[in-house]
């Protein structure tokens, strides 16, 4: 022991060196220590360790033989000092430390294994036993949460009923849990946040599957409970559930005590608690304590749809003055996004340009966008709103708001305001304001120039002012090339001009430039439908119902197109899709009705003609049609209602009353058949037909009165065949007149044709019926009825398969379809 020194206590560092980094102990630098290398290569790393002389782990500055011969130290093992060792007089104490991996008895011919690798490997785990109580509680707690988290995904997934059952199970499987726990004495080891996650998910689903009142009393289960933290704040869900059920006292009401129930450090959800409170207000009429929440948060944490929800109450009590303070407020609003410039390459580093490139449509700017539209949306509303109300007149108003905008950071919605003061002063029918509004942009930039040349041309061509329209369809193009609305406006005004073949080109260029434009589409349709090019006309309306499931006006056209094409079967589908969508229209209904009666079903007709009558009783074609058919199935009385209708809706035609006084006289009425011809010859004493049939029941019913009527038929037959005589001569005559002129000089013949003239006139003026005459627009359609028919006149039978079709309909039914831009 003369060689170990004890730590003195007068010494000042007893553990001087101790903290001291060897190199020896490296393990990762074995592979570069020569010596290291060169002892395991060599048969020298297998030989037995030396023994030591005196008992102990370190001698010191005993020599280390090595293989070349030299008693000197190992250099990697100089680096730190030897435990127990003096060094340098100090002495510090002996410890029992070794290094890992190596022993004092270590056999003969043993290995370097550090690692303990030559042990093999580690035994098998042992199995658990999963037939202990807490093994089966923790199998059960994972179920749960298996459950819950299927609950959601089915949630997700819009299955609600599945959710719901899922969230049930859950709850079962959870109470089984507890009272499995209780029975084996670990009670105190139940899970509340698996409690509290079970019942939550279960309100949650009651909700969503509306089933409101189980909802109601799961959420109170979970506030009632002090268990859980932080329960007070699903009094937000119960709020909304009251709302939902617009009991909006009580959701106030919750909605205040969640309120209190979260701090001011959560400041973004007290704010938005404070704005459910203020819409609940709303609901209720109460719009200054709404103004109270939303003046709160717009001094907290100003927002566009508070802002906008508070111009709204202001607006609703009147206030002027604050409609403006408020307004100001929206439109001062950080939206904390972007600048649009930051999307735009601004050098020829690829790349940033790269970068820029993927960036540009990405999520985060897809939401700046939206954010930035939902906030010009709000401020054109309210714009629009507050603009006839905050000055004497509208027109005040909204150069106020335009004024307030150009200082503000959406400069480019000045001008959109500006072209809805111009459509402001259409809907109040002052189209001179409009047009000057408009105009003012003709020296703007290129796209509000467009927009307002654009609905120029629209005003212009409901005025069927169609040179000034195609004048402005013109700037609108030149302004802006790809603009729809001006192409069809272009196409339009070629159409009226009935250059066909021009106006689809300019409706295709609009398609081509905005595929999804329905106008272009529609009027391209009706473009081939005067071409008639059917079969093109029927794909364009076919791909236009697929965009516009319920449009009527498609609808129509398909039907058109299909009876054009002789498919009656297809155009009675198409209007009956029709009626369930306008089912009262009657110009519809008669359609269908005309189609049943070509295709000889009666009692279909009958129905859908009668339809049509009873929504509108005026249309003569429809009257016409179930007087005869009520005449054709022996029902003369009730036929009777229809033509005194068509009567009292063409007072002139003397047929109408004629067929009244023969459904008189057919069912076996003769008085008042006979009173009813009276009171025919009263108001048309020179109508023929009326006179055969007063001396045919004067003769039946032997009264006096029939040798006058027969003097006077007498002689209105002998006027009638002087008149035709006439006539006849007068066409002669010119006819004559024609070719004589047509064969003579100019200079010899001038007096002759003029004479001629004066002839044709005379016989013209001498065809015209007398003053006491009936003016009959449609003589081609008289009642042929002769004194020998014993039944009396009969009808013409409304047409059916040779009606004009639906393609020579005025091109303003068809509707073109031009829209105004901003709108």
């Amino acid at each position: 022991m003369e060689h170990v020194h004890l730590a003195g206590e007068e010494e000042d560092d007893l553990y001087s060196g101790y903290n001291d980094y060897n190199p020896t102990f490296d393990s990762e630098e074995l592979d570069n220590d020569a010596g290291f290398q060169q002892a395991v290569r060599t048969s020298h790393g297998r030989r037995p360790p030396m023994t030591a002389k005196f008992p102990g782990t370190a001698i010191g500055g005993r020599p280390l033989g090595t293989a070349f011969g030299s008693r000197i130290p190992m250099a990697s093992s100089m680096g730190r000092p030897m435990t127990g060792a003096v060094q340098d007089g100090a002495a510090r104490p002996m410890t029992a430390v070794r290094a890992a991996g190596y022993t004092s008895t270590m056999s003969r011919g043993s290995t370097f294994d550090p690692l303990g690798q030559s042990k093999g490997p580690a035994p098998p785990l042992e199995a658990k036993n999963e037939d202990t109580p807490e093994e089966k509680n923790k199998l059960l707690e994972k179920n749960v949460n298996d459950l819950i988290e299927e609950s959601c995904l089915a949630h997700g997934r819009g299955d609600l009923q599945l959710s719901l059952e899922k969230a049930k199970e859950a709850g079962r499987k959870e109470r089984a849990l507890a009272r499995q726990r209780e029975q084996s004495g670990n009670a105190d080891h139940i899970n509340l946040d698996l409690t509290y996650s079970v019942l939550f998910n279960l309100a949650t689903q009651y909700g969503n599957n509306e089933m409101y009142p189980e909802a109601l009393n799961t959420y109170q289960v979970i506030v009632k409970n002090k268990m859980f933290s932080n329960a007070g704040r699903l009094k937000v869900n119960m709020a909304n559930i009251y709302f939902k059920q617009k009991n909006y006292p009580k959701a106030i009401k919750f909605y205040r005590m969640a309120l209190d129930q979260i701090s001011n450090a959560h400041k973004e959800m007290r704010i938005k608690i404070m704005q459910n409170i203020g819409i609940g207000f709303i609901r209720m009429g109460q719009y200054s304590d709404a103004i109270t929440s939303f003046e709160h948060i717009m001094s907290e944490s100003p927002n566009i749809k508070t802002g906008f929800n508070l111009i709204l109450c202001y607006y609703a009590i009147g206030d002027r003055e604050r409609m403006k303070k408020s307004f100001q407020k929206l439109i001062c609003v950080p939206l904390g996004i972007d600048e649009e410039d930051k999307y735009i390459p601004t050098n020829d580093d690829t790349k940033a340009n790269l970068v820029i490139e993927a960036i540009k449509n990405d999520k985060l700017h897809q939401m700046e966008r939206e954010r930035k539209a939902l906030a010009e949306k709000f401020i054109m509303t309210s714009a629009k709103l507050i603009a006839p109300a905050i000055e004497t007149s509208f027109a005040a108003g909204f150069d106020w708001c335009v004024e307030m905008v150009k200082s503000s950071q959406y400069v480019e919605l000045a001008n959109d305001l500006e072209i809805n003061k111009a459509i402001t002063y259409l809907r109040q029918r002052d189209f001179n304001q409009a047009v000057e509004t408009l105009r003012t942009f003709e020296k703007k930039d290129s796209r509000v120039k467009s927009a307002a040349a654009t609905n120029l041309s629209f005003l212009f061509f409901l005025e069927k002012d169609y040179d000034q329209a195609d004048r402005y369809a013109d700037l609108a193009m030149t302004a802006d090339r790809y603009n729809p609305a001006a192409l069809i406006n272009k196409g339009n005004t070629v159409f009226v001009r009935h250059d066909y073949a021009k106006a689809a080109e300019f409706y295709k260029e609009a398609l081509r430039n905005d595929s999804s434009c329905t106008e272009a589409l529609y009027n391209l349709g009706l473009t081939y439908k005067r071409l008639v090019r059917l079969e093109e006309s029927l794909d364009c309306f076919l791909k236009l119902h697929a965009i516009l499931r319920n449009s009527a006006q498609v609808m129509h056209q398909l039907a058109s197109l299909y009876e054009m094409l002789e498919d009656p079967h297809q155009a009675i589908e198409w209007l009956m899709q029709l009626i369930s969508v306008t089912p009262t229209d009657p110009h519809v209904l008669a359609k269908l009705g005309e189609l049943y009666d070509s295709e000889g079903d009666k009692s279909q007709a009958f129905q859908y003609y009668y339809e049509s009558f009873r929504y509108f009783p005026s249309n003569i074609e429809v009257i016409e049609w179930l007087g005869a058919y009520y005449i054709d199935t022996q029902f003369c009385e009730k036929a009777i209602q229809y033509f005194e209708r068509a009567t009292l809706i063409q007072p002139t035609q003397v047929k109408w009353q004629l067929m009244v006084a023969s459904c008189y006289r057919r069912s076996g009425n003769y008085q008042r058949a006979l009173e009813t011809y009276k009171d025919i010859h009263r108001k048309f004493p020179d109508n023929v037909e009326c006179l055969r049939f007063l001396v045919r029941l004067c003769t039946d019913m032997g009264l006096k009165e029939v040798q006058d009527y027969a003097t006077k038929l007498k002689k209105v037959e002998k006027m009638k065949e002087i008149r035709e005589q006439r006539v006849k001569s007068a066409r002669e005559g010119s006819a004559r007149g024609r070719r004589e002129n047509s064969a003579s000089s100019d200079s010899g013949q001038s007096s002759h044709g003029a004479s001629a003239k004066g002839e044709r006139l005379s016989a013209r003026l001498r065809a015209l019926p007398g003053a006491n005459e009936p003016y009959e627009a449609s003589s081609q359609r008289d009642i042929d009825a002769s004194y020998v028919d014993p039944l009396g006149p009969q009808i013409e039978r409304p047409k059916t398969a040779a009606k004009k079709r639906m393609e020579d309909d005025e091109f303003a039914d068809e509707e073109l379809g031009e829209d105004l831009l901003p709108e």
